[in-house]
């Protein structure tokens, strides 16, 4: 069971590997691993103090997988889930498994959907967010753009074209609401 202060081995032995796997065990030798110096042939103690870990006080609002009963006896809560993104990705938790794509998909989004939400927010501050900057873009051209893409075999040439339209169009659309906003006020004022 998981969470248990010692350590039982479950390995198989290494004659059971070698009998069961061709070539297993062939850096056995200690002489010939770097890390045997290292190596203690008896565990050492681990230091806890209990059988079973205390449990972390949950609150019901922690996510987890349909796949698990229980959350593990501690968990992080530095960043709860909040909003849009946040009501996003509890349905990923509470509807899909681990193994299916909608789940990861939901994911995703919900973490796009808070991207969109942090870089509105930081409208709101003294230091905004700055595209040119912080994208990369100047960097880009400053190292060798077309030389450094062509003839050396990148895989990412292929989709390198969609690079600028991934950057670049949440900014240009969010101008032009912007500027279309400010037109209609200026309009009807």
């Amino acid at each position: 069971m998981p969470y248990r202060a010692e350590h039982p081995n479950r390995a198989p032995s290494s004659d059971q590997l070698r009998a069961r796997i061709p070539g297993w065990g062939a850096d056995l030798d200690a002489a010939q691993r770097p890390s045997w110096p290292m190596e203690t042939s008896e565990p050492q103690p681990t230091g806890a103090h209990w059988e079973f870990p205390e449990r972390q006080h949950d609150d019901g609002r922690r996510e987890r997988s349909i796949e698990h009963e229980t959350l593990p006896p501690v968990f992080g809560t530095a960043q709860p889930l909040h909003g849009v993104s946040g009501s996003i990705r509890r349905l990923a938790y509470r509807r899909f498994g681990e193994g299916k794509n909608t789940r990861w998909l939901l994911l995703v989004l919900g973490d796009r959907v808070e991207a969109v939400g942090a870089h509105l927010r930081s409208f709101a501050t003294l230091r905004p967010d700055n595209p040119v900057t912080q994208t990369g873009v100047l960097a880009e051209l400053r190292a060798h753009p077309v030389r450094s893409r062509f003839g050396r075999g990148r895989v990412d040439l292929r989709h390198a074209w969609l690079d600028p339209l991934i950057v670049a169009s949440p900014w240009v659309l969010g101008a032009a609401l912007v500027g279309s906003l400010l037109l209609r006020g200026r309009r009807r004022g």
